[in-house]
């Protein structure tokens, strides 16, 4: 295996984390402008597979000698791809059941997450000012999403379940993962959502086509026949997956975790500037304030 060096580059770490959001954000976009044209099953699947074809072609072009050197697949890489792809499960299974902002908020509870797992497991300083910051940032997701008690279930504690999910994977990632290649991760990662893709509608076909308790819609576990259109939307989202999984790693690589678990919050600002140019839903006050308050947790963190 190549040994690569445990790097510290917090002010990189901070804007590949914030450029991989946003990409992530642009993402999840798109997923939700073709969720009644395929599933989640055929999405892990399908946008996986190309990814892998990518980054196959990525890591070849890369490493013309030796073009399998950099793959590796050892417990902690799985247990990092393991982790990310039970985030999404859960992430998407809570969705039917919540509004979108009670989710998000909920998932977005991932920093501070971060935050205690590093200082627990990596005994990472976390500094009162970055404690501070953590806290800014997701005061600003409450002023954004406003929720409200009776917005809150027992289904709440599904996209709550995702964040630890995430934020186990990021420490993962910064404690047992630092020397792996960026690409060899990504790679991992998306062999694991094409094979849980893989085996829930495998599993699915072979039970007997009476069986009615499958869900409907995005969460449906039947193939649903797709055209062109959807075939090119299913590329661009695997494009973005390896630019975006790829990111992500590097970026928990070379940056304390807490810190680049704080930026994560962009994605709320990203997401709302898609669901404008997408949606035409038009950002008020609150929703204003909440960004503004998002923008001073990451100086603030970036500066301590």
């Amino acid at each position: 295996m190549e040994h690569r060096p445990h790097l510290h580059d917090t002010r990189t770490g901070a804007a590949l984390i914030t450029g991989s959001v946003f990409l992530v954000s642009a993402s999840d976009a798109l997923v939700k402008l073709g969720s009644t044209q395929f599933t989640i099953w055929q999405l892990y699947l399908i946008r996986s597979s190309i990814a892998i074809a990518l980054l196959l072609l990525w890591l070849g072009v890369s490493q013309p000698d030796s073009p399998w050197r950099g793959l590796v697949c050892d417990r902690w890489t799985l247990l990092r791809s393991a982790s990310l792809t039970l985030m999404w499960i859960a992430f998407y299974a809570a969705l039917p059941h919540m509004s979108l902002s009670l989710a998000a908020l909920a998932l977005y509870t991932a920093p501070s997450f971060i935050a205690l797992l590093s200082a627990l497991v990596l005994r990472e300083p976390v500094s009162p000012r970055r404690w501070l910051a953590i806290t800014l940032g997701f005061i600003g997701v409450l002023v954004i999403l406003r929720p409200t008690a009776t917005g809150f279930s027992a289904m709440t504690l599904l996209p709550v379940l995702a964040a630890l999910l995430y934020a186990v994977a990021a420490v993962v990632t910064r404690a047992k993962c630092g020397s792996r290649c960026a690409l060899s991760l990504a790679l991992n990662l998306n062999l694991c959502l094409g094979v849980v893709g893989a085996l829930v509608l495998l599993g699915y076909r072979l039970l007997d086509p009476a069986w009615q308790s499958a869900p409907d819609g995005f969460l449906a576990l039947h193939w649903v026949a797709m055209g062109p259109p959807q075939w090119l939307l299913m590329g661009v989202l695997a494009v973005l997956m390896v630019l975006m999984s790829m990111g992500v790693a590097k970026a928990y690589q070379i940056g304390p975790c807490a810190v680049v678990g704080t930026f994560d919050y962009s994605y709320l600002p990203f997401a709302m500037f898609w669901s404008f140019v997408l949606f035409n839903e038009v950002l008020d006050t609150g929703m204003v304030l909440g960004m503004g308050l998002i923008a001073a947790s990451g100086v603030c963190v970036l500066r301590s």
